[in-house]
């Protein structure tokens, strides 16, 4: 889609618990400067209210009238239907509300609503990490191309979308590319998520610190890196233990979609302290009743933040083959491989981007 010269206006927002973050996008970029509003998320009334008038001070900004609403929006939720379920940050939501068809019958536009695992996945397929991969595949001259994608954020919690050539996966139930709640590799009674998080990185830095501080991981990630005074050893193992859960579930994840990986949210800040753990877990062996091992997946998984490993990952193992019975020779390239790299874009523009090629897709 050639959506930088697209003239369609899209009214965004960026949903949280405390704020809403309202803004527009034209051409693939924004065009107001974004502005917040309180949530009001513990009266439904006035966080209804919230929504009407911030989008109504977006539309009253852009030079033409908008032709669509897209957002992100946490679940659990109907999407496809415009209908957010019971939220945990969201008190005033309970029973179910169809948010998407009173925003529609509000503004006379159609509103789209996504997971915002989902669209981070979307908008670093068709904007960000997806073709800047490609991009440097080319430069380097590979034939090697990607068209599928497994988006992941960690942050307060452990999001996930997928988007295979193009299409945004979101299943039958709205769930499509939720990862969240895999068994936990470390702990095989608890969810992958309370291994990969925020709450994840400062438990296991209480635990082995013995530090009662509320730190928070960036500065458990300072502790890392000297800059500020804490158990040095404790901090590494907090990111290292992230990132093994974390390489454990996307490891079964990425089997399944056979393709690139890109990592955002808060905490991906933090990758060169995460990625080490993370690759060599999704590289890592299985073991068979026999004795054999095999690899966790079939695929060959680089850390493309490394240059040695981007490298190797470009170069792969082509080899030209002959054809039987002929002098003809055809390209063969035996490496099965995927990259696992960070969001260029940031998670939140990211998120943007995808609501905005979302509803520039569906309304066609």
């Amino acid at each position: 889609m050639n959506f930088e010269n697209d003239k369609r206006v899209i009214l965004t927002l960026d949903a949280g618990g405390t704020n809403f973050v309202f803004t527009a996008m034209q051409g693939g970029r924004e065009i107001v400067e974004p502005f917040s509003l309180p949530s009001r998320a513990d009266n439904l009334e006035a966080c209804l209210g919230q929504l009407v008038t911030g989008f109504g001070r977006v539309r009253e900004q852009v030079p033409v009238l908008p032709s669509a609403i897209s957002f992100a929006f946490p679940g659990p939720a109907d999407y496809e239907n415009g209908i957010i379920g019971d939220l945990p940050n969201f008190p005033s939501f309970r029973g179910g509300i169809p948010l998407g068809p009173f925003l529609k019958r509000k503004f006379g536009i159609p509103v789209f609503i996504n997971n915002d695992g989902s669209l981070f996945a979307y908008g670093e397929a068709m904007a960000g990490a997806l073709p800047e991969v490609n991009r440097r595949l080319a430069e380097a001259g590979s034939p090697k191309r990607y068209r599928n994608l497994l988006g992941i954020t960690f942050g307060t919690g452990f999001g996930a979308g997928v988007v295979t050539g193009g299409e945004l996966l979101l299943g039958d139930n709205g769930v499509g590319g939720d990862i969240w709640c895999f068994r936990n590799k470390k702990y095989r009674d608890c969810i992958a998520e309370e291994g990969v998080s925020i709450r994840a990185v400062k438990r296991v830095y209480r635990e082995l610190s013995g530090d009662r501080t509320d730190l928070t991981p960036k500065e458990i990630a300072d502790i890392c890196n000297g800059k500020r005074p804490g158990d040095q050893a404790a901090a590494r193992q907090a990111f290292a233990e992230l990132g093994e859960v974390a390489g454990d579930a996307i490891a079964m994840a990425d089997t399944i979609v056979d393709g690139l990986v890109v990592i955002g949210g808060g905490v991906a800040h933090s990758s060169d302290l995460i990625f080490p753990s993370l690759v060599a877990e999704m590289n890592s062996k299985l073991k068979m009743f026999s004795g054999d091992e095999v690899g966790h997946m079939q695929m060959r998984v680089y850390n493309l933040e490394d240059p040695a490993q981007f490298a190797d990952f470009v170069k792969g193992g082509a080899v030209k083959i002959n054809i039987p019975g002929t002098d003809e020779q055809v390209d063969y390239d035996p490496v099965k491989r995927v990259g696992v790299v960070r969001t260029r874009m940031g998670a939140s523009a990211a998120i943007s981007m995808g609501a905005y090629v979302y509803a520039l897709n569906h309304l066609g």
